[in-house]
């Protein structure tokens, strides 16, 4: 069955792909630049905020001004496909000296407009052309200012170009992080030239028709990615503050989203003001959604509630996140991690326990290897991740690094009393291969507030030996030995701080291991434990308690 969808995926991947080509071709004729052209707007109904700009690209502390760059090279210096994205863009324009850039701002624009008044490869990719329609518009103020007449038609005309591109081809788009910003853009020429309103019925609709596509009924991202959560939720946000400066009606299922989105991060967020590393999430600071997040007056009282598939249990000052959640479908799995029942462990504000994080902002091989269940602290069985991920270039190409194959988790319970609070889950992912199901349990001890884990390797038939091993990938900065006895490890997290990990009748390593989860590779250290089991079930048990 795996090879037929394999094979049904690689010859509609041919198909996306050869129609897209011709598309490219046919957006490059005069014909279809000129089908573009409309109705250049008179004036700006009103100006945008633009410091909303930040919320879609946060620049913390850093500037420049454009008056001390030379204009005449600023296109031509050059780039990766990377900066050359990020440059076209526009989001820079967050970063500029508004009092005194205005002049310098105006050539740079005029020479772009000169250099590119047609269509041009990635220059004019979806996202690319979103995200210039709207840093263009929410810095008109600045951009306009004082300029002659013929550069302000100008501007205004190559906008509405832009976004006559956008309009005809959103249909077209399955990407739904580029869709969202596609549909923010026509939002935008929607609200502030009263010529294009239509642009904004049609951005409404469309926003309607991919809030009940993508999200579940909570108000997660079905992908379970906590990075498309935070994301999709600034592009929302923007709306919104948008729709209400023009001094129209928020729609209601905007209003709703919102505050569900708002409400998933409040269950999820760490004591760090960021994300669990699951499933494609990546540290970002959510200190700009601190206020939102505080002003929710709604609380949760289901103890057992899980978001996103992330379950999150605390103690005083323990708190764990486990990843009890099922693998999204294929078409909402290219950011996803096969690290089922993994965990995260926070002690005083400190995280200790992590996943490695997902390598999206380092380079495509540092993704790759991050989707392995090896970076994730859980179980691994002779050296295979769980999950197997699309190997065809064409597939990954046209759909994203989707996985060819499923399981579910299951049996999940979480439970509390006097003495603990503890929960348990498992899944079968290495049943198909292996015969074995793996279930785990995890439970903070209120008396002592240790950490106790209990793992299970349950085999359901006789079969070949395997090998075994239960990572835990220490946050980077803190540092571990073994102790004499060597079945347990100290680990440091301050001069005067330690906890001690401590597994009876296995074998424990120390292990250099990678963190991905910034912008660059970060060394760390995984404790390890591993071995063999034949036709036996296996039980590890394990447990974190201070050194005292």
């Amino acid at each position: 069955m795996s090879n037929l969808k394999s094979i049904y995926f690689y010859f509609l991947a041919i198909q996306i792909s050869l129609i897209k080509f011709f598309k490219k071709i046919y957006f490059t004729t005069n014909y279809y630049n000129q089908s573009l052209i409309s109705k250049t707007p008179q004036q700006f109904y009103f100006q945008p905020n633009p410091f909303l700009l930040s919320a879609i690209k946060d620049y913390k502390k850093y500037s420049f001004r454009i008056s001390e760059i030379d204009p005449n090279i600023f296109w031509i210096k050059p780039k990766t496909l990377g900066e050359q994205k990020e440059l076209h863009s526009f989001l820079w324009l967050s970063l500029i000296d508004r009092k005194n850039d205005g002049k310098s701002l105006q050539k740079l624009i005029s020479i772009w407009m000169m250099k590119n008044p047609k269509y041009k490869r990635n220059i004019w990719e979806n996202s690319v052309l979103s995200k210039r329609i709207i840093s263009w518009i929410l810095n008109a103020d600045i951009i306009l200012n004082n300029g002659y007449f013929e550069f302000k038609r100008s501007f205004l005309t190559q906008i509405i170009i832009q976004a006559n591109h956008l309009k005809r081809n959103i249909k077209f788009e399955k990407d739904y992080s580029s869709r969202i910003e596609v549909l923010t853009a026509l939002l935008l020429t929607g609200l502030v030239f009263k010529e294009y309103e239509e642009n904004y019925k049609i951005a409404i609709k469309g926003l309607e028709k991919l809030i009940k596509e993508f999200f579940d009924q909570d108000g997660f991202p079905l992908t379970r990615n906590p990075s498309d959560l935070i994301f999709f939720l600034k592009y929302l946000i923007l709306c919104k503050e948008c729709i209400q400066d023009a001094q129209k009606y928020v729609p209601e299922f905007l209003e709703e989203i919102i505050k569900k989105n708002l409400n998933c991060i409040k269950e999820i967020i760490t004591p760090t003001d960021q994300v669990p590393l699951f499933n494609g999430a990546i540290e970002e600071d959510l200190e700009h959604l601190d206020k939102l997040i505080k002003d929710l007056d709604n609380k949760s009282k289901d103890r057992k509630k899980v978001m996103g598939g992330i379950k999150k249990m605390r103690f005083r000052n323990s708190q764990i996140f486990f990843d009890v959640g099922n693998p999204p479908k294929k078409d909402f799995s290219k950011s996803y991690q096969s690290g089922p029942l993994s965990f995260e462990y926070y002690l005083d504000g400190v995280k200790i326990i992590t996943n490695c994080g997902f390598g999206c902002n380092i380079s495509s091989k540092a993704e790759l290897l991050s989707r392995l269940t090896s970076a994730q602290s859980t179980l691994i069985l002779n050296d295979t991740s769980v999950t197997k991920f699309e190997r065809n270039k064409l597939i990954n190409k046209v759909f994203g690094n989707s996985i060819k194959n499923t399981f579910k988790v299951f049996d999940f319970n979480f439970e509390e009393d006097k003495t603990k609070v503890w929960t348990v889950a498992s899944h079968n992912g290495y049943e198909k291969n292996y015969g074995c199901i793996f279930k785990r349990q995890i439970s903070i001890d209120k008396s002592t507030n240790n950490l106790l884990g209990c793992d299970e390797i349950i085999k359901n038939k006789d079969g070949k030996p395997l090998n075994y091993a239960l990572r835990f990938h220490l946050y980077p900065g803190i540092s571990a030995v073994k102790t004499i006895g060597g079945k347990s490890v100290l680990i440091q997290l301050s001069k005067n701080k330690s906890l001690v990990l401590t597994v009876y009748e296995e074998i424990l390593l120390l292990e250099k291991s990678i963190f991905l989860g910034g912008n660059k590779i970060l060394d760390n250290t995984c404790i390890t434990i591993s071995g063999n089991l034949v036709n036996n079930n296996k039980t590890i048990q394990w447990e974190i308690k201070k050194n005292i």
